[in-house]
């Protein structure tokens, strides 16, 4: 594990990242989701991809990156610009999980790979809606002590900052951001994932010309159990476009 010092508006950020396959030519970023570290990522994808190098990075805020400023997912992505350049790393391919999907999409790179990818608004189940509306009636009361009794289980525990960051970002609707998108993409996502459903991966693919979707069975996390096929996926990508 190494770790990279970065200014953004006169806050330092400290970097924590770890890079497999130092010498191999062509680099791969992995972004993990909310709440989650560089090694889930690590966990999933290490041992595959052998022609790359591997960069694991914990966002700001999370692993063992610091935060102490509210973000946005464009503070974040800027930050990784800065940290990318520092570490004299390309942006040919970059994998987001959940969150860490809105992030790569920001970093315009040859090839974006979504994986179970946040970005589309899915509508709330009737429980939470009524779960916010009564928070909402408690505020408007003066009833704030009861707030950790309504707090989405991604933003217990969190700093003030990272508290407010989940918030700016929880509800992006991020339909231009992949419209505006120019790469190529692969759409990875779990038919049983209910967070951000199999249907938001083929509303991205109307969004970004050119893009492939391809299904797993799993939730979620699908791509802990199947590192390997969505590795076999990009490689297929990759090749076509050396073929072209």
């Amino acid at each position: 594990m190494a770790v990279k010092t970065v200014q953004y508006k006169q806050h330092t950020f400290s970097i924590s990242y770890e890079i497999l396959n130092p010498s191999a030519r062509h680099d791969i970023i992995f972004l993990h989701g909310w709440g989650s570290h560089k090694n889930l990522m690590k966990h999933a994808f290490g041992t595959h991809l052998g022609n790359f190098r591997h960069i694991y990075i914990d966002l700001p805020g999370f692993g063992n990156s610091t935060c102490n400023m509210a973000l946005t997912t464009e503070d974040y992505a800027t930050i990784l610009e800065s940290f990318i350049t520092m570490i004299d790393a390309t942006k040919a391919i970059i994998l987001g999980h959940s969150f860490g999907g809105k992030v790569a999409t920001l970093l315009q790179p040859d090839l974006l790979v979504l994986v179970g990818s946040a970005g589309i608004l899915v509508p709330k189940p009737f429980k939470i809606r009524a779960k916010i509306f009564l928070f909402k009636l408690l505020k408007f009361s003066g009833l704030t002590s009861l707030r950790r009794f309504f707090v989405a289980p991604d933003a217990q525990g969190l700093s003030e900052p990272m508290y407010e960051t989940f918030k700016r970002v929880v509800n992006e609707d991020f339909t231009e951001s992949f419209r505006a998108f120019k790469g190529r993409a692969l759409l990875c996502f779990g038919r049983q994932d209910t967070a951000t459903p199999l249907w938001t991966a083929y509303k991205i693919a109307e969004l970004i010309p050119g893009s492939e979707v391809v299904e797993f069975d799993g939730d979620h996390y699908f791509f802990l159990e199947q590192g390997s096929s969505v590795a076999k996926e990009i490689e297929k990508v990759v090749l076509k476009s050396l073929e072209h």
